[in-house]
């Protein structure tokens, strides 16, 4: 049962949280409703502060804490995402009170990329780096996988291109281990932008290319798109405009069909 809930909640970090994907979210606010529906009228600061509360209703207590703070993270502000980690944080210390090991972490990685979002990297960091040898302990590849990438993420934002290539590097064996096609697109995409930053641009166009026809397997347009726009910035760069410009006509009406105007 454990095992199962946690599957359901990494399926909506790596979708929502990376690609935005507004029907699962729906899917995984549905789940959540129906769970804390089974149970009592829970208020999660009374059982937050009764000692003596069952295990039933600490757990329908955490539960229901993540759940808000899913919606908080869903309306997008600075505000909501701040309130969000507020939640997830109530989630945590209940999940740890009744030892669910797998909601402590998906909780723990979950205000990570929150803090990654509001531009505190370094608090990314901490929370990533308690959430990665947790993922170890339980043998959870998945979520092992997701870290990995997200803290190469967060190196990268942080300037520190080699160190993010490092973890870049740990994740993409793990993605392509447990079949996760659209995530090893996404690692393969931020190799090449590694190696474009670096000015080593025919290896920036060889990851590219992997990335490509993965984002195309898995439906993942925007991931297309972006990468698409990359190869064209590359051939650009190497003074190949025709072919600069096949790309970036390619990649105009993905973005246009993924609501991105930029």
């Amino acid at each position: 049962m454990q095992s199962s809930k946690l599957n359901r909640r990494l399926k909506l970090f790596s979708l929502f949280f990376l690609s935005q994907c507004s029907f699962l979210v729906f899917f995984y606010l549905q789940f959540f409703t129906k769970l804390v529906a089974a149970t009592p009228a829970v208020k999660v600061e009374e059982i937050a502060q009764q000692p003596s509360a069952t295990q039933d209703a600490i757990g329908a207590a955490a539960n229901k804490a993540f759940e808000e703070g899913t919606e908080l993270y869903q309306q997008g502000t600075a505000e909501s995402l701040r309130q969000a980690i507020k939640k997830w944080e109530e989630a945590l210390s209940l999940f740890r009170r009744v030892n669910d090991k797998q909601g402590e972490v998906i909780a723990i990685l979950f205000i990570g990329k929150v803090y990654s979002d509001l531009g505190q990297n370094r608090k990314a960091l901490e929370f990533y780096n308690q959430a990665l040898p947790l993922f170890r302990a339980v043998g959870n590849r998945k979520g092992e996988e997701i870290t990995l990438n997200n803290i190469g993420g967060v190196y990268s934002d942080l300037g520190q291109k080699h160190k993010a290539l490092k973890f870049y590097n740990q994740a993409l064996p793990l993605r392509r281990a447990v079949g996760d096609r659209k995530g090893e697109a996404t690692t393969l995409n931020n190799v090449g932008v590694f190696y474009h930053t670096l000015g080593q641009k025919r290896k920036a166009l060889e990851f590219f290319n992997q990335a490509l026809p993965l984002f195309r397997a898995v439906g993942n347009r925007k991931g297309e798109a972006l990468t698409v726009n990359n190869i064209g910035s590359v051939y650009s760069d190497l003074g190949q405009n025709q072919k600069a410009l096949k790309f970036f006509k390619q990649a105009l009406p993905l973005f246009r069909a993924v609501g991105n105007r930029n």
